[in-house]
């Protein structure tokens, strides 16, 4: 199976983003080792950019833009959008939306370039949200909605710590390259 990451970023952003460009690709191994580790779900990944011009306002680009852009590319392929606007209409309270093989989340730019640790802790932590609802789903919990989003209510208000993992994808109490939700809160066999 694919899961095809799809970096998107106005034309007139795009030199400006590389960095961020370049974490996806990181994060993109990176969720490859986690979701093997994690839920036995081994991934090919792939990571590209959709570049953006400005568009009318009757041709916004929105969820249903990129559930079409899903289906031409083939559903078969779990196709996760980062996006540099937040959805009309969302399903999580992470400005995020899934469906079956299909994830997209509004992708936070720092202020600072190169600030890594807060692309793991605005953006990374979002990604890993979206998929474990896919992987919940795809493991049969009924409730995969509400688990996931109970936990994030935990993260966001009662200080459960995110997984901190270091550049190696290990888990790390050092600084971390990657951050994700708490997956010990969740029965995932």
């Amino acid at each position: 199976m694919i899961l095809h990451f799809i970096f998107v970023v106005p034309e007139k952003d795009r030199e400006k983003r590389q960095f961020e460009f370049e974490y996806v690709k990181k994060m993109g191994k990176f969720f490859q080792v986690w979701l093997k580790e994690k839920f036995g779900k081994e991934y090919e990944i792939q990571c590209d950019e959709m570049i953006t011009t400005p568009r009318s306002i009757l041709q916004r680009l929105d969820t249903h833009t990129l559930v079409r852009d899903h289906e031409q590319r083939g559903k078969n392929t779990y196709h996760f959008y980062l996006t540099h606007f937040k959805p009309l209409w969302t399903d999580c309270t992470c400005d995020g939306y899934h469906a079956e093989n299909f994830g997209m989340i509004f992708w936070q730019t720092p202020k600072e370039s190169d600030d890594t640790l807060f692309l793991a802790e605005k953006n990374c932590t979002t990604v890993s949200h979206e998929l474990l609802h896919e992987m919940l789903r795809l493991l049969g919990h009924k409730k995969f909605i509400q688990e996931v989003h109970d936990i994030w209510t935990k993260h966001l208000f009662e200080q459960l710590e995110f997984e901190q993992y270091g550049e190696d994808f290990q888990k790390t109490d050092g600084k971390p390259m990657f951050l994700t939700i708490n997956t010990s809160q969740f029965n995932l066999q």
